[in-house]
């Protein structure tokens, strides 16, 4: 079993989306891609970006504050972005994968708890970023903690990230599509009590919500 990892910010995006009430977040690798299947899905919402930033044309980049200002009851939403849709379309393109998550620290216990209701016999984190993505190490870390059942502090796992020169330059509001509040989102640990398990269906990466809630 696999959990891949994105923090900033695409699977902090799908986790807001499906609180927004979509039904599905579809992954995909390119931009003509998920141009193609918007047009494809009626109703559908396109959320994309490149190098991390917007891209002409697409209203909605990678960001959870944009996302979370949308209506998105009975969607589905559209992502491609630099990292994670890559990693997850890679995993799911390679054998022997038996299931996956998408992993955030919005969803981080939620992701641990539905994993472990799955009594996997080994459990591969898989942090997306770039080495310099502190977030994701810090979700990786809080993840295993987790699913061995020992107590972790948040706050302690991301204090790296936080003293890191590149949070001081997303927090500066200086990068563009990417408002501070992406942050506050991102790293607002264990917001939602869902997991995101992701499928291939009829030759589309799609994430579903799996309510724990009621477990």
């Amino acid at each position: 079993m696999v959990v891949v990892i994105d923090v900033l910010r695409a699977f902090t995006v799908s986790a807001v989306a499906f609180a927004r009430g979509a039904t599905r977040c579809v992954l995909v690798t390119s931009v003509e891609e998920a141009r193609r299947l918007h047009q494809e899905i009626p109703g559908s919402v396109l959320s994309a970006e490149e190098r991390g930033l917007p891209i002409p044309g697409i209203e909605i980049s990678n960001s959870p504050t944009m996302v979370a200002q949308l209506e998105l009851a009975a969607r589905t939403l559209i992502q491609r972005t630099s990292a994670g849709t890559q990693a997850i379309a890679a995993l799911q393109a390679s054998r022997g994968v038996e299931a996956m998550f998408a992993g955030s620290l919005v969803v981080a216990a939620a992701t641990a708890q539905a994993v472990l209701l799955r009594r996997p016999r080994l459990v591969t984190l898989v942090a997306s970023g770039a080495p310099d993505h502190l977030e994701d190490r810090a979700c990786a870390l809080l993840l295993e903690t987790a699913l061995r059942g020992r107590p972790a502090a948040a706050a302690e796992l991301l204090r790296p990230f936080l003293a890191s020169r590149r949070y001081r330059e997303l927090r500066s509001n200086a990068t563009r599509g990417f408002p501070p509040s992406d942050l506050d989102i991102a790293l607002d640990v264990d917001r939602y009590r869902f997991a995101m398990p992701a499928r291939l269906k009829e030759g589309l990466i799609e994430l579903e919500k799996q309510d724990l809630t009621k477990i």
